[in-house]
């Protein structure tokens, strides 16, 4: 499933990018606790950049193939890293604290995305 390679490739890029800003361009800029939520925002949004790399690969025809959860797992995590990272990187430089009501709609989409990894899982080995 190239789309999740590609997008894995894409959040990957981002987050270095966003997280060497955060370092360098913001380090004036923020304090001490919204520079905390931008270090969290980088740190999903780059574990979820790994996890859509390996779905694309367990997609792959030589291990469980196209598979519906983990298209489905592909969504979820794309969708929760521009939720959850998203809010984070908005809250951080906005201090709008009503955008910290939008994050865990994110966490329950990566929560969704690991099931699905488990779902098929379970069921390419059957």
């Amino acid at each position: 499933m190239k789309g999740a390679i590609i997008s894995g490739a894409i959040h990957g890029f981002l987050a270095v990018a966003l997280g060497a800003f955060g370092a360098h361009a913001l380090k004036d800029i923020l304090d001490s606790y919204s520079q905390g939520i931008w270090d969290t925002a980088v740190q999903y949004q780059m574990f979820h950049a790994a996890a859509l790399l390996v779905v694309g690969i367990l997609a792959s025809t030589k291990l469980f193939g196209p598979s519906k959860q983990l298209k489905t797992a592909t969504v979820c995590l794309n969708l929760g890293v521009l939720f959850f990272s998203g809010s984070l990187f908005i809250l951080a430089l906005s201090g709008i604290g009503i955008l910290g009501a939008i994050t865990p709609i994110g966490g329950v989409l990566f929560l969704t995305s690991w099931v699905c990894i488990i779902l098929a899982t379970l069921k390419a080995t059957k």
